[in-house]
């Protein structure tokens, strides 16, 4: 017998679902409350308390682009933090679904939807919602960056990283870290920090390229009471928080050049003078600083002051892009496989060949950071025990779909699928595979579906 526990707020303007649900959901649940809409929410909510949100995407509004369902899943999640909502979509919605579950989401069911699955999708959340306690766990962020350690891998270029990071790191000496997007310059900044002598102080990192020119020296150094018209209090800025620590300024070439000699004076004299104050405050530090771009060239250009590059290029590391260390690209993967599986309760233990080929296969222009989107989307809509090429999507298109060259028999075999897991829904089998309906009406013609 089915275990009966909890209670649940289902959220969806379809009567019929409703109904039907009500008549399900009290085999496995105590109580099982529905609204036709998100009007009610927030009373109910407070009344009812329930365990688990099965969340509809779409209303009736006349916009249908599933971004109410977003919207009022971050609402749940800031109001009760511990129940767990499950977002209920269509499957011309999944990529709106896909980015509920970055956003704290369960998990996600489509219509129409299998019974089982969505009784064990729903009792699942239930008993993580029940376990908390009144909690507030910590939630993993399930990516590389959030673990806090670097991945190595095999290859030469990060072997000879490695051996530097392990001189330098016990050390004071300013790095300046270069590399493209996505290569990982945020999570060595944190390696160096964390075998450092200053590791049992923060790490305060700034992205000096998203600070607004007129809030810069505010945010860097920070300002006195009555400074300007917003400044209510006093405010302590990155460089004093970094007190003792480190200070990581990653995309430091996007700084304004007449901004880049407030920033030079401060490392020298290493002391900070509060926007509007008059005191020099000394700050002891060490600086890390990261940037996509060429600063040799943007010397040259008269783009970066060349004083400044040579104040922060005491130890230079280069990371390598992902295509330049393709024997990491597989363990990589093996290793969001395992964070993500975990993070979207997902029953994965790895990938097969053809995967494995397909990634292998690609350039990875986003480098690290596009390898983890990828699986992690991977892993929220696999079925299976392990990822196949069929999984793998990249710029929003299957790497198994039928704009590649494949088989007869594995083209007619990816139609079938498509039309099953979407009902005959030819519209959404064909979006599945990333090609136009026109195309997709010619291959059912082609194998007489």
């Amino acid at each position: 017998m089915m275990k009966k526990s909890g209670k649940i707020l289902v959220v969806d303007d379809n009567l019929g679902i409703r109904q039907a649900l009500k008549i399900l959901l009290p085999m496995c649940f105590d109580a099982v409350e529905t609204i036709a809409s998100p009007a009610t929410l927030v009373s109910t909510l407070e009344s009812f308390r329930p365990d688990v949100v099965l969340l509809d995407m779409n209303f009736n509004t006349s916009i249908n682009t599933g971004n109410e369902g977003l919207y009022w899943a971050g609402e749940i999640k800031k109001m009760a933090p511990d129940v767990e909502v499950v977002l209920f979509t269509a499957y011309a919605d999944i990529q709106l679904a896909v980015e509920g579950m970055k956003r704290g989401a369960f998990d996600f069911i489509v219509k129409p939807w299998d019974n089982d699955k969505l009784v064990a999708t729903l009792t699942a959340a239930r008993d993580k919602a029940r376990k908390a306690m009144g909690c507030h766990p910590e939630r993993s962020e399930g990516s590389w960056e959030s673990e806090g350690s670097m991945f190595w891998g095999t290859s030469p270029a990060m072997k000879a990283i490695r051996k530097t990071l392990d001189k330098i790191a016990p050390t004071d000496a300013t790095v300046l870290i270069t590399g493209e997007n996505g290569t990982g310059k945020d999570v060595l900044a944190r390696e160096i920090h964390a075998h450092s002598l200053r590791s049992e102080r923060q790490m305060v990192a700034v992205d000096a390229g998203a600070i607004t020119e007129t809030l810069f020296e505010s945010e860097l150094f920070g300002h006195v009471k009555g400074a300007f018209t917003d400044a209510h209090t006093d405010h302590v800025g990155k460089f004093e928080q970094a007190d003792g620590g480190t200070l990581f300024l990653d995309e430091i070439g996007n700084i304004p050049l007449h901004l880049q000699a407030k920033l030079l004076r401060v490392i020298q004299n290493r002391s900070v003078i509060r926007v509007g104050g008059s005191e020099a405050r000394p700050v002891n530090i060490r600086l890390i600083c990261a940037t996509n771009m060429d600063l040799e060239a943007l010397v040259r250009e008269g783009r970066f002051r060349e004083d400044l590059y040579y104040r922060i290029n005491t130890v230079h590391i280069a990371l390598p892009p992902l295509r330049e260390r393709p024997e990491d690209i597989i363990p990589l993967a093996e290793r969001f496989i395992s964070e993500f599986a975990k993070k979207y309760h997902r029953q994965l233990t790895g990938l097969d060949s053809g995967a494995a080929e397909v990634l292998k296969a690609q350039r990875w222009s986003g480098n690290i950071r596009e390898l983890q989107n990828v699986i992690e989307k991977a892993v929220i809509l696999s079925e299976a025990r392990t990822l196949t090429a069929n999984d793998i999507q990249i710029d929003g298109a299957s790497h198994s779909s039928l704009g590649r060259e494949f088989l007869a028999e594995d083209e007619e075999r990816l139609v079938r699928q498509a039309m099953d897991r979407t009902g005959g829904n030819i519209s959404a089998a064909a979006k599945m595979l990333g090609v136009s309906r026109p195309t997709f009406y010619a291959k059912l013609k082609k194998y007489g579906l």
